[in-house]
């Protein structure tokens, strides 16, 4: 599988490998984006513009805090809030200082949050006062010495941060109440830092930038232990895979991506904001996403050529009323990742914005991009694409054995070097997910056409086996969220006396008069009978992660 025929399919200009080496770490790569692009804009949120050089004085002085704290190279710092610019100044001031991110969903309870802290050992955290009482709830059974401490209006100036903070805490009523003594407020670190003196750790490629926890599908929750070369191979491996369409911005335009994915995600840490900086591309940041009138709003505002989300996010969008009033008109590239694309979505958002949505692949594992469709392809493939410039793919069996027979489907392996050392402290864990020849098993089930373009089936668990036939969820959804009058779906399997298993349809109605006679209908119409829906549910939402995946477990524990 090594002979990498997916390389014809490379649009023109996509180098078939990348140089991870031309830096020694993430660190200098953000110092050559602060000194090269210092007077552009690097993020914008609610109206306000922070400068490349204003998140280089920022970080700078966050992490001469840090190091004063006493933190050694390679302590951890945990870092929890929304899409606020006290994201990415914290994430530069970690790196900058020698130590290692840990990113946390800011969702988490607190006893998901102890389980993370204790597990990563994190010395100190960053965290938004919407959620203090969170770790105010479980600080006491973690390692965890330092608390730095947000507020949303933190970087708007002292009127409008003034105004911003108030509404949040007594207006929105977003600010539990919380007793977190001897905790410093972000804006006062940073002061000490500026009185303070920063050293410059050396860094080396094989130095741990982050853990990245994965959401804990596959049990208890683990650390990807990403290095400084696996985030710079990706951020490398991203620009390349994009730049046949960003070539064809105007150079008078400064490249604008949306961060709607919160950076805690992988997606949006390595897609948005390191692309960005390896780029000098402007960020606006989106600290609610599930707030559609606020993102349409948001985006109003700006001129964009760049748009990760995940299905749920486009889907949400191209239904809002709100839609037309932003001007699409300059989108380049459309990446969908986290999940599957559906068809009828992304036939809608090319209908409706004139910009394909190029669907990715990857995992936290991979840092995270693995493979993805050519940003110049215009029809939706329902593939995941082929390996991204430096990857190899491959599927294997359940004896760890190559699936060699086209059309044959087996698990997805991958190896490049965006793959994770390991998990953290778990080699056992480890041990499992790497093959001898280091591939990393993803637990996807896939297929390889000809021209090395790889589908999913699905998830190896996530199957369902009626009268021993497999049907794969995806596959209905797809189906499914094509008819009329259906917002969105979710499938999952049932226990059922006579077949074992039975396929459970859970929908949410864009049409209010759709039955369950007329979804029958169509399921008879369009899927062979053991793939047909035995249960068939209407909701009004379907339960999702922060980032927007459906949670299928919470679909299938709820008979």
């Amino acid at each position: 599988m090594t002979d990498r025929t997916w390389l014809e399919s490379y649009p023109p200009g996509v180098p078939a490998d990348i140089d991870p080496t031309q830096y020694p770490s993430l660190v200098a790569l953000m110092d050559e984006a602060f000194h090269q692009y210092a007077p552009r804009v690097a993020y914008s949120f609610m109206g306000r513009d922070i400068t490349f050089a204003e998140t280089e004085a920022l970080s700078r002085a966050l992490a001469a805090y840090l190091q004063g704290l006493g933190l050694s190279k390679g302590d951890r710092v945990a870092i929890m809030m929304p899409n606020v610019p006290q994201y990415p100044v914290s994430v530069a001031a970690i790196l900058r200082a020698g130590f290692v991110v840990v990113n946390v969903n800011p969702l988490y309870t607190s006893r998901e949050l102890e389980h993370q802290l204790k597990d990563a050992g994190a010395k100190a955290i960053i965290i938004i006062e919407n959620f203090a009482s969170t770790l105010q709830a479980c600080l006491a059974n973690t390692q965890v010495k330092h608390i730095v401490l947000c507020a949303m209006g933190d970087q708007l100036g002292m009127l409008k941060g003034a105004l911003v903070n108030m509404v949040v805490r007594n207006v929105k009523k977003m600010v539990p109440e919380y007793d977190l003594p001897g905790a410093v407020r972000f804006n006062d670190a940073i002061a000490q830092g500026e009185r303070g003196s920063f050293q410059a750790p050396d860094i080396h490629p094989d130095d741990i930038a982050l853990l990245q926890y994965t959401g804990g599908t596959t049990g208890i929750s683990k650390g990807a232990v990403l290095l400084h070369r696996n985030i710079i191979a990706n951020t490398l491996q991203a620009e390349a895979w994009y730049a046949p369409v960003m070539r064809t911005i105007p150079t008078e335009q400064q490249l604008t991506s949306v961060c709607a994915l919160p950076l805690y995600h992988i997606f949006a840490f390595t897609a948005n904001m390191m692309l960005s900086m390896r780029t000098g591309g402007k960020t606006i940041l989106i600290p609610n996403p599930r707030d559609l009138a606020a993102v349409l709003k948001e985006l109003s505002r700006h001129q964009f050529h760049s748009f990760p989300a995940v299905n749920t996010l486009f889907n949400g969008l191209a239904n809002h009323p709100d839609f037309g009033k932003v001007d699409w008109s300059h989108l380049k590239v459309s990446v969908g990742g986290g999940m599957a694309v559906q068809g009828a979505v992304a036939k809608l958002w090319l209908e409706k914005t004139g910009c394909p949505i190029c669907e990715g692949y990857g995992l936290s594992e991979t840092s995270p991009i693995a493979s993805c469709n050519p940003v110049t392809s215009k029809e939706y493939t329902g593939t995941i694409g082929v390996p991204v410039p430096s990857t190899l793919m491959k599927l294997i069996d359940d004896n760890g054995n190559d699936v060699t027979e086209l059309g044959q489907s087996g698990e997805i392996a991958i190896k490049g070097p965006q793959v994770m050392a390991g998990y953290w402290q778990r080699p056992d864990e480890t041990a499992k997910v790497m093959t001898a020849d280091g591939y990393f098993k993803s637990g996807d089930v896939g297929i390889m056409d000809a021209r090395g373009y790889f589908k999913i089936v699905d998830r190896k668990k996530d199957m369902v086996l009626v009268s021993g036939f497999n049907v794969y969820p995806n596959e209905v959804e797809d189906v499914v969220a094509q008819m009329p009058g259906v917002l969105e779906c979710a499938v999952v399997g049932v226990p059922d006396e006579r077949t074992g298993e039975a396929v459970k349809l859970v929908i949410v109605r864009k049409d209010p008069h759709l039955s369950e006679a007329d979804v029958k209908e169509y399921c008879r119409a369009n899927l062979t009978g053991y793939k047909q829906p035995k249960v068939i549910e209407f909701r009004t939402e379907l339960p999702k992660t922060p980032v927007g995946k459906i949670l299928r477990r919470e679909l299938r524990d709820k008979k």
